[in-house]
Protein backbone atom coordinates (compact mmCIF):
# COMPACT_ATOMS: atom_id res chain seq x y z
CA UNK A 1 0.00 0.00 0.00
CA UNK A 2 2.60 2.43 0.48
CA UNK A 3 3.91 3.31 -2.68
CA UNK A 4 4.15 6.12 -5.14
CA UNK A 5 1.21 7.88 -7.26
CA UNK A 6 1.57 6.62 -10.61
CA UNK A 7 0.21 9.37 -13.24
CA UNK A 8 -1.93 8.26 -15.93
CA UNK A 9 -0.91 9.55 -19.80
CA UNK A 10 -4.23 11.12 -21.00
CA UNK A 11 -5.10 14.41 -22.39
CA UNK A 12 -8.10 16.32 -20.42
CA UNK A 13 -9.95 18.90 -23.05
CA UNK A 14 -11.88 20.71 -19.95
CA UNK A 15 -9.98 21.88 -16.84
CA UNK A 16 -12.25 23.18 -13.94
CA UNK A 17 -11.87 22.71 -10.34
CA UNK A 18 -14.37 24.74 -7.89
CA UNK A 19 -14.02 22.92 -4.77
CA UNK A 20 -13.99 23.82 -0.91
CA UNK A 21 -11.28 24.42 1.37
CA UNK A 22 -13.39 21.19 3.44
CA UNK A 23 -13.98 19.04 1.34
CA UNK A 24 -11.93 19.42 -2.34
CA UNK A 25 -13.19 16.50 -4.01
CA UNK A 26 -17.00 16.96 -3.34
CA UNK A 27 -17.46 19.52 -6.25
CA UNK A 28 -14.78 19.19 -8.61
CA UNK A 29 -16.40 18.84 -11.81
CA UNK A 30 -15.63 15.22 -13.74
CA UNK A 31 -17.52 12.69 -15.31
CA UNK A 32 -19.00 11.96 -11.83
CA UNK A 33 -19.67 14.11 -9.32
CA UNK A 34 -20.74 13.32 -5.19
CA UNK A 35 -22.90 14.72 -2.94
CA UNK A 36 -23.37 13.83 -0.12
CA UNK A 37 -26.84 11.98 -0.43
CA UNK A 38 -24.58 9.90 -2.34
CA UNK A 39 -26.40 10.49 -5.46
CA UNK A 40 -24.14 10.50 -8.54
CA UNK A 41 -25.08 12.45 -11.49
CA UNK A 42 -23.43 13.51 -15.07
CA UNK A 43 -22.13 16.76 -15.36
CA UNK A 44 -21.12 16.80 -18.90
CA UNK A 45 -22.45 13.46 -20.94
CA UNK A 46 -20.01 14.95 -23.67
CA UNK A 47 -16.97 14.78 -21.26
CA UNK A 48 -17.87 11.26 -19.54
CA UNK A 49 -17.93 9.61 -23.29
CA UNK A 50 -14.76 11.02 -23.82
CA UNK A 51 -13.52 10.22 -20.61
CA UNK A 52 -15.32 6.97 -20.53
CA UNK A 53 -12.36 5.11 -22.19
CA UNK A 54 -9.44 6.61 -19.85
CA UNK A 55 -8.57 4.91 -16.54
CA UNK A 56 -10.72 6.94 -14.52
CA UNK A 57 -12.52 4.03 -14.06
CA UNK A 58 -9.96 1.66 -12.95
CA UNK A 59 -9.99 0.91 -8.98
CA UNK A 60 -7.90 3.43 -7.40
CA UNK A 61 -9.90 6.75 -9.13
CA UNK A 62 -13.54 5.04 -8.45
CA UNK A 63 -12.56 5.68 -4.70
CA UNK A 64 -13.30 9.52 -5.27
CA UNK A 65 -16.41 8.74 -6.87
CA UNK A 66 -18.15 6.70 -4.21
CA UNK A 67 -20.35 8.08 -1.49
CA UNK A 68 -18.63 6.48 1.37
CA UNK A 69 -15.73 8.56 1.33
CA UNK A 70 -16.55 11.69 0.79
CA UNK A 71 -19.68 11.08 3.28
CA UNK A 72 -17.25 9.59 6.10
CA UNK A 73 -14.61 12.21 5.36
CA UNK A 74 -17.50 15.12 6.07
CA UNK A 75 -19.13 13.64 8.48
CA UNK A 76 -15.54 13.90 10.70
CA UNK A 77 -14.63 17.28 10.19
CA UNK A 78 -18.64 18.07 10.75
CA UNK A 79 -17.86 15.84 14.31
CA UNK A 80 -14.87 18.09 14.67
CA UNK A 81 -16.61 21.24 14.31
CA UNK A 82 -19.16 20.13 16.75
CA UNK A 83 -16.83 19.48 19.24
CA UNK A 84 -15.78 23.03 19.46
CA UNK A 85 -19.21 24.23 19.37
CA UNK A 86 -19.35 21.97 22.13
CA UNK A 87 -15.93 23.65 23.69
CA UNK A 88 -16.72 26.97 23.81
CA UNK A 89 -20.59 27.06 24.24
CA UNK A 90 -21.18 24.24 26.78
CA UNK A 91 -20.59 23.60 30.27
CA UNK A 92 -20.12 20.01 30.55
CA UNK A 93 -16.49 19.23 31.85
CA UNK A 94 -16.74 15.86 30.81
CA UNK A 95 -17.43 16.61 27.04
CA UNK A 96 -15.00 20.08 27.06
CA UNK A 97 -12.17 17.43 28.79
CA UNK A 98 -12.79 14.84 25.64
CA UNK A 99 -13.12 17.49 22.85
CA UNK A 100 -10.66 20.14 23.79
CA UNK A 101 -7.84 19.72 21.98
CA UNK A 102 -8.59 16.86 20.01
CA UNK A 103 -11.49 18.19 17.68
CA UNK A 104 -8.82 20.78 16.30
CA UNK A 105 -6.50 17.48 15.38
CA UNK A 106 -9.39 16.06 13.79
CA UNK A 107 -10.28 18.97 12.21
CA UNK A 108 -6.24 19.48 10.75
CA UNK A 109 -6.35 15.70 9.74
CA UNK A 110 -9.46 15.90 7.60
CA UNK A 111 -7.39 19.05 6.14
CA UNK A 112 -4.67 16.82 5.24
CA UNK A 113 -6.83 14.05 3.60
CA UNK A 114 -8.99 16.34 1.47
CA UNK A 115 -5.64 17.78 -0.12
CA UNK A 116 -3.85 14.91 -0.73
CA UNK A 117 -7.44 13.55 -2.45
CA UNK A 118 -7.16 17.11 -4.57
CA UNK A 119 -3.68 16.81 -5.38
CA UNK A 120 -4.07 13.49 -6.64
CA UNK A 121 -7.36 13.87 -8.94
CA UNK A 122 -5.35 17.54 -10.06
CA UNK A 123 -2.47 15.29 -11.48
CA UNK A 124 -4.46 12.47 -12.47
CA UNK A 125 -6.87 14.81 -14.97
CA UNK A 126 -3.90 16.32 -16.67
CA UNK A 127 -3.19 19.32 -14.48
CA UNK A 128 0.12 20.51 -13.97
CA UNK A 129 2.20 21.13 -11.15
CA UNK A 130 1.75 24.71 -11.26
CA UNK A 131 -1.46 24.73 -11.23
CA UNK A 132 -2.15 22.98 -8.04
CA UNK A 133 0.12 25.51 -6.41
CA UNK A 134 -1.31 28.31 -7.52
CA UNK A 135 -4.66 27.01 -6.63
CA UNK A 136 -3.45 26.16 -2.73
CA UNK A 137 -1.68 29.31 -2.37
CA UNK A 138 -4.94 31.46 -3.42
CA UNK A 139 -6.57 29.54 -0.77
CA UNK A 140 -4.02 29.71 1.58
CA UNK A 141 -4.23 33.60 1.53
CA UNK A 142 -7.81 33.72 1.68
CA UNK A 143 -7.78 31.33 4.85
CA UNK A 144 -5.19 33.35 6.39
CA UNK A 145 -7.19 36.87 5.64
CA UNK A 146 -10.45 34.94 6.87
CA UNK A 147 -8.15 33.94 10.17
CA UNK A 148 -6.83 37.15 10.83
CA UNK A 149 -10.73 39.10 10.64
CA UNK A 150 -11.69 36.56 13.27
CA UNK A 151 -8.28 36.87 15.35
CA UNK A 152 -9.46 40.98 15.08
CA UNK A 153 -12.22 39.93 16.71
CA UNK A 154 -10.00 39.27 20.19
CA UNK A 155 -12.40 36.25 21.89
CA UNK A 156 -10.37 34.24 24.21
CA UNK A 157 -10.26 31.70 22.29
CA UNK A 158 -7.38 30.73 19.71
CA UNK A 159 -7.65 30.55 16.07
CA UNK A 160 -5.82 28.20 13.27
CA UNK A 161 -6.81 29.01 10.42
CA UNK A 162 -3.34 31.15 9.57
CA UNK A 163 -1.66 27.97 10.52
CA UNK A 164 -4.37 26.24 8.61
CA UNK A 165 -3.24 28.34 5.83
CA UNK A 166 0.39 27.92 6.36
CA UNK A 167 0.22 23.80 6.41
CA UNK A 168 -1.55 24.55 2.47
CA UNK A 169 1.78 25.99 1.88
CA UNK A 170 4.23 23.75 3.91
CA UNK A 171 2.59 20.94 2.39
CA UNK A 172 3.12 21.71 -1.34
CA UNK A 173 7.21 19.92 -0.88
CA UNK A 174 5.18 16.93 0.22
CA UNK A 175 2.12 16.24 -2.22
CA UNK A 176 4.38 14.87 -5.11
CA UNK A 177 6.30 12.36 -2.84
CA UNK A 178 5.58 9.24 -2.20
CA UNK A 179 2.94 7.94 0.24
CA UNK A 180 5.94 6.22 2.08
CA UNK A 181 7.96 9.25 2.34
CA UNK A 182 4.68 11.05 3.80
CA UNK A 183 4.08 8.58 6.56
CA UNK A 184 7.35 8.39 7.52
CA UNK A 185 7.70 12.67 7.59
CA UNK A 186 4.54 12.29 9.59
CA UNK A 187 6.57 9.75 11.95
CA UNK A 188 9.60 11.95 12.35
CA UNK A 189 7.25 15.52 12.57
CA UNK A 190 5.28 13.68 15.59
CA UNK A 191 9.16 13.35 17.23
CA UNK A 192 10.69 16.68 16.16
CA UNK A 193 7.68 19.12 15.86
CA UNK A 194 7.17 19.45 19.36
CA UNK A 195 10.90 21.13 20.65
CA UNK A 196 10.88 22.77 17.49
CA UNK A 197 7.50 24.41 18.30
CA UNK A 198 8.52 25.15 22.06
CA UNK A 199 11.77 26.57 20.75
CA UNK A 200 9.94 29.04 17.94
CA UNK A 201 7.48 30.24 20.54
CA UNK A 202 10.52 31.73 22.49
CA UNK A 203 12.36 33.62 18.98
CA UNK A 204 9.47 34.36 17.42
CA UNK A 205 7.35 35.58 20.40
CA UNK A 206 7.60 38.63 19.07
CA UNK A 207 7.26 38.54 15.37
CA UNK A 208 3.18 37.32 15.34
CA UNK A 209 3.70 36.67 11.32
CA UNK A 210 6.10 33.89 12.24
CA UNK A 211 4.85 32.65 15.21
CA UNK A 212 1.81 31.31 13.64
CA UNK A 213 4.22 29.02 11.09
CA UNK A 214 6.42 27.99 14.07
CA UNK A 215 5.53 29.75 17.69
CA UNK A 216 3.28 27.67 20.20
CA UNK A 217 0.64 25.06 20.24
CA UNK A 218 -1.26 26.58 17.75
CA UNK A 219 1.20 27.23 15.06
CA UNK A 220 1.39 24.85 11.85
CA UNK A 221 4.38 23.18 13.22
CA UNK A 222 2.81 22.18 16.05
CA UNK A 223 -0.13 20.85 13.53
CA UNK A 224 1.82 19.87 11.15
CA UNK A 225 2.10 15.72 12.17
CA UNK A 226 -1.60 15.84 12.31
CA UNK A 227 -2.07 17.15 8.45
CA UNK A 228 0.50 15.33 7.41
CA UNK A 229 -0.88 12.35 8.51
CA UNK A 230 -3.72 13.29 7.29
CA UNK A 231 -2.11 13.37 3.93
CA UNK A 232 -1.17 10.14 3.86
CA UNK A 233 -4.36 8.79 4.59
CA UNK A 234 -5.95 10.30 1.86
CA UNK A 235 -3.71 8.02 -0.72
CA UNK A 236 -5.71 5.21 0.23
CA UNK A 237 -9.19 4.03 -0.48
CA UNK A 238 -11.03 4.40 2.47
CA UNK A 239 -14.20 3.08 1.06
CA UNK A 240 -12.31 -0.40 1.10
CA UNK A 241 -13.16 -2.05 4.54
CA UNK A 242 -9.35 -3.03 5.59
CA UNK A 243 -8.89 0.32 5.58
CA UNK A 244 -11.30 1.38 8.03
CA UNK A 245 -10.41 -1.24 10.43
CA UNK A 246 -6.78 -0.70 9.79
CA UNK A 247 -7.32 3.18 10.90
CA UNK A 248 -9.93 2.27 13.97
CA UNK A 249 -6.94 -0.40 15.04
CA UNK A 250 -4.47 2.23 14.42
CA UNK A 251 -6.32 4.68 16.41
CA UNK A 252 -7.32 2.22 19.30
CA UNK A 253 -3.08 1.70 19.53
CA UNK A 254 -2.39 5.53 19.66
CA UNK A 255 -4.74 5.83 22.18
CA UNK A 256 -3.84 2.97 24.77
CA UNK A 257 -0.44 3.82 24.66
CA UNK A 258 -0.70 7.57 24.79
CA UNK A 259 -3.38 7.19 28.11
CA UNK A 260 -0.99 4.69 29.45
CA UNK A 261 1.60 6.85 29.13
CA UNK A 262 0.07 10.13 30.55
CA UNK A 263 -1.20 7.43 33.67
CA UNK A 264 2.02 5.96 34.66
CA UNK A 265 5.06 6.71 33.15
CA UNK A 266 4.93 11.08 32.01
CA UNK A 267 3.69 12.48 35.40
CA UNK A 268 7.05 10.81 37.17
CA UNK A 269 9.17 11.63 34.44
CA UNK A 270 7.33 15.38 34.14
CA UNK A 271 8.27 15.76 37.87
CA UNK A 272 12.18 14.70 37.48
CA UNK A 273 12.24 16.68 34.26
CA UNK A 274 10.74 19.91 35.47
CA UNK A 275 13.70 19.41 38.54
CA UNK A 276 16.66 19.13 36.02
CA UNK A 277 15.60 22.25 34.44
CA UNK A 278 15.20 24.43 37.50
CA UNK A 279 18.55 23.10 38.60
CA UNK A 280 20.10 24.13 34.98
CA UNK A 281 18.52 27.26 34.48
CA UNK A 282 17.14 28.30 37.59
CA UNK A 283 13.24 29.94 38.21
CA UNK A 284 13.29 32.57 35.37
CA UNK A 285 10.25 35.13 34.10
CA UNK A 286 8.54 33.91 31.39
CA UNK A 287 8.22 37.69 29.79
CA UNK A 288 11.54 39.27 29.46
CA UNK A 289 12.04 41.97 31.94
CA UNK A 290 12.67 44.85 28.82
CA UNK A 291 9.75 44.12 26.58
CA UNK A 292 11.56 46.99 23.96
CA UNK A 293 15.16 45.19 24.42
CA UNK A 294 16.37 44.46 21.03
CA UNK A 295 16.01 40.60 19.68
CA UNK A 296 17.25 38.18 20.91
CA UNK A 297 17.38 39.93 24.77
CA UNK A 298 13.47 40.44 23.93
CA UNK A 299 12.67 36.56 23.40
CA UNK A 300 10.75 34.47 26.39
CA UNK A 301 12.34 31.64 28.19
CA UNK A 302 11.69 28.42 25.85
CA UNK A 303 8.64 26.23 27.99
CA UNK A 304 10.62 22.53 27.83
CA UNK A 305 8.27 21.59 30.53
CA UNK A 306 5.77 20.73 27.55
CA UNK A 307 7.44 17.98 25.89
CA UNK A 308 6.29 15.98 28.37
CA UNK A 309 2.54 17.60 28.98
CA UNK A 310 -0.69 15.96 27.91
CA UNK A 311 -2.79 18.57 28.58
CA UNK A 312 -4.89 19.62 25.66
CA UNK A 313 -3.20 22.10 23.36
CA UNK A 314 0.04 21.47 24.44
CA UNK A 315 1.26 19.75 21.33
CA UNK A 316 3.79 17.38 22.93
CA UNK A 317 4.32 14.14 21.08
CA UNK A 318 2.13 12.26 23.90
CA UNK A 319 -0.60 14.67 23.60
CA UNK A 320 -0.96 15.00 19.91
CA UNK A 321 -0.35 10.99 19.96
CA UNK A 322 -3.85 10.94 22.09
CA UNK A 323 -5.18 13.20 19.99
CA UNK A 324 -4.50 11.21 16.90
CA UNK A 325 -5.51 8.37 18.14
CA UNK A 326 -8.91 9.72 18.93
CA UNK A 327 -9.01 11.04 15.40
CA UNK A 328 -7.81 7.97 13.68
CA UNK A 329 -10.54 5.84 15.51
CA UNK A 330 -13.02 8.89 14.45
CA UNK A 331 -12.35 8.60 10.91
CA UNK A 332 -12.26 4.31 10.97
CA UNK A 333 -15.39 4.48 12.41
CA UNK A 334 -17.37 6.78 9.94
CA UNK A 335 -15.76 4.31 7.55
CA UNK A 336 -17.01 1.52 8.69
CA UNK A 337 -20.64 3.61 9.28
CA UNK A 338 -21.21 5.18 5.80
CA UNK A 339 -20.60 1.27 4.32
CA UNK A 340 -23.94 0.51 5.71
CA UNK A 341 -25.83 3.28 6.95
CA UNK A 342 -24.49 6.16 5.61
CA UNK A 343 -28.24 7.93 6.61
CA UNK A 344 -26.46 8.38 10.34
CA UNK A 345 -23.74 10.05 9.28
CA UNK A 346 -25.78 12.77 7.38
CA UNK A 347 -26.35 15.37 9.79
CA UNK A 348 -22.59 15.53 10.45
CA UNK A 349 -21.49 15.50 7.04
CA UNK A 350 -23.90 18.38 6.53
CA UNK A 351 -22.39 20.32 9.08
CA UNK A 352 -18.54 18.98 7.62
CA UNK A 353 -19.35 20.32 3.76
CA UNK A 354 -19.86 23.94 4.99
CA UNK A 355 -16.82 23.99 7.79
CA UNK A 356 -15.00 26.88 7.14
CA UNK A 357 -18.21 28.92 7.42
CA UNK A 358 -19.72 27.00 10.43
CA UNK A 359 -16.09 27.42 11.80
CA UNK A 360 -15.99 31.05 11.41
CA UNK A 361 -19.78 31.42 12.92
CA UNK A 362 -18.77 30.20 16.10
CA UNK A 363 -16.50 32.67 16.92
CA UNK A 364 -18.95 35.92 15.45
CA UNK A 365 -21.30 34.71 17.85
CA UNK A 366 -18.81 34.54 21.01
CA UNK A 367 -18.33 38.26 19.77
CA UNK A 368 -21.41 39.49 19.99
CA UNK A 369 -22.81 37.47 23.03
CA UNK A 370 -19.78 39.10 24.72
CA UNK A 371 -19.81 42.46 23.50
CA UNK A 372 -23.63 42.39 24.24
CA UNK A 373 -22.31 41.56 27.94
CA UNK A 374 -25.19 38.10 27.53
CA UNK A 375 -22.28 35.62 28.06
CA UNK A 376 -21.54 32.55 25.77
CA UNK A 377 -21.85 29.67 28.34
CA UNK A 378 -25.00 27.85 28.80
CA UNK A 379 -23.52 26.81 32.26
CA UNK A 380 -26.67 26.28 34.37
CA UNK A 381 -28.98 25.68 31.46
CA UNK A 382 -30.69 22.24 31.50
CA UNK A 383 -29.44 20.21 28.88
CA UNK A 384 -27.15 23.05 27.02
CA UNK A 385 -24.77 20.62 25.64
CA UNK A 386 -27.49 19.29 24.00
CA UNK A 387 -29.52 21.96 22.84
CA UNK A 388 -25.82 23.29 21.81
CA UNK A 389 -25.37 19.78 19.59
CA UNK A 390 -28.89 20.17 17.58
CA UNK A 391 -28.35 23.78 17.29
CA UNK A 392 -25.24 23.30 15.18
CA UNK A 393 -25.93 20.21 13.17
CA UNK A 394 -29.60 22.32 12.23
CA UNK A 395 -27.10 25.35 11.15
CA UNK A 396 -25.28 23.06 9.08
CA UNK A 397 -28.51 21.37 7.46
CA UNK A 398 -29.26 24.70 6.85
CA UNK A 399 -26.04 25.81 4.75
CA UNK A 400 -25.83 22.51 3.60
CA UNK A 401 -29.37 23.02 1.38
CA UNK A 402 -27.25 26.18 -0.50
CA UNK A 403 -25.52 25.40 -3.54
CA UNK A 404 -22.16 26.24 -1.99
CA UNK A 405 -21.61 28.08 2.09
CA UNK A 406 -20.98 31.44 2.44
CA UNK A 407 -17.36 31.97 2.80
CA UNK A 408 -16.98 28.70 0.60
CA UNK A 409 -18.62 30.45 -2.08
CA UNK A 410 -16.26 33.54 -1.41
CA UNK A 411 -13.37 31.38 -2.05
CA UNK A 412 -14.24 29.97 -5.14
CA UNK A 413 -14.35 33.32 -6.56
CA UNK A 414 -10.80 34.30 -4.96
CA UNK A 415 -9.87 31.10 -6.88
CA UNK A 416 -11.03 31.69 -10.39
CA UNK A 417 -8.97 35.58 -9.60
CA UNK A 418 -6.21 34.66 -8.74
CA UNK A 419 -5.45 30.85 -9.92
CA UNK A 420 -8.18 30.92 -13.18
CA UNK A 421 -9.26 27.47 -14.78
CA UNK A 422 -7.69 26.93 -18.28
CA UNK A 423 -7.62 24.45 -20.33
CA UNK A 424 -4.70 21.37 -19.99
CA UNK A 425 -3.76 19.22 -22.80
CA UNK A 426 -0.86 17.50 -21.66
CA UNK A 427 0.20 13.73 -21.25
CA UNK A 428 1.76 12.80 -18.20
CA UNK A 429 4.07 10.57 -17.82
Amino acid sequence: MLSSIKLTSRSVRKYEVDTKIEDPVANMPDNKAVDTSGITSSHDSTENNNLSQSSVTEPRRKTYSIKGRLVALDAARGLAVLGMYLQHFGSNQSVSALVSGTTTLLFVLCGGISYSIMGQRMMDRGADTAAFRARMLARAVFVDIIGYLLIMLNTSYGIILPAYAAMFVLALMLFRRSTRTIVTTAAVLLVTAPPLMILGSSIFSKAYLLSDIAGGPMSALALTPAFVAGMAIGRFDLTRLRTALLLAGSGIVMLVIGKALAAFILPNWNLHFEQWLISVQGVVPVQPTDEYAIWPLNTETPMWQLLLGTAPHTASTFQTMIGLGISFLVMGVACLVSKKASAVLMPFAAVGRVALTMYAIQFVVVWILDLTKIGHSLEGVPFGDVMIAVTTLLLGLLFAKLPVGPLEGLMRRFDRVFSPAQPVSRTVK
